[in-house]
């Protein structure tokens, strides 16, 4: 009966998992193996796997953050970038899923909390703070994301996914320039 008790208090305490570490987990009991078909395993191992939830995460995030940003914002530079997000995210996204499905890699569902956080951090602020916060955190995402794609390009061992970070990390240099320019326009 004690020990009832105390797996059940534990339950209680553990923090519900987001969206991404959900998609990691459920990854990690998979089986990795080429043959998915007869053992509905992944087919690739799992840093591969742990990239494509990451990609997907911050894909995810910036789709997301630009359809804020064209809500809020009355910069035509940045309602150019955001719409630039949705659109090359959103394609990057679509490719990915195809993929995972491919591959039998679960991804995250939606954002994960970090990315939950500043979505809401940026959606109470207004103007001029709004602008200046969405491009901050664009740098700082693209640089990220440049490093997570350049990384891949190099270190996946999945033929597929490497040759999505590679034809990938291009767009997000891109990204990052453009974002660079709007930021050093704005001091």
């Amino acid at each position: 009966m004690i020990a009832l008790s105390a797996y059940a208090l534990q339950g209680c305490n553990s923090a519900p998992k987001d969206a991404k570490e959900n998609a990691d987990s459920v990854n990690k009991t998979k089986d990795t193996t080429t043959n998915v078909a007869a053992t509905g395993g992944i087919a690739v191992d799992k840093d591969d796997a742990k990239f494509a939830t990451t990609a997907a995460n911050g894909g995810m995030a910036e789709v997301a953050l630009g359809k804020l940003a064209l809500q809020k914002t009355t910069n035509a530079q940045i309602k150019d970038f955001a719409n630039m997000m949705v659109t090359d995210h959103g394609k990057a996204n679509d490719e990915l899923k195809a993929i995972a499905a491919k591959k039998n890699i679960t991804l995250p569902d939606s954002v994960d909390n970090e990315h939950k956080e500043k979505m809401a951090d940026l959606s109470k602020k207004t103007g001029k703070d709004f602008d200046k916060a969405y491009v901050d955190a664009m740098v700082d995402g693209h640089k990220k994301t440049l490093d997570l794609m350049q990384d891949a390009a190099k270190s996946c061992k999945d033929a597929d996914l490497k040759a999505f970070a590679a034809k990938t990390a291009p767009t997000v240099k891109m990204h990052l320039d453009a974002i660079n320019k709007i930021h050093d326009s704005m001091k």
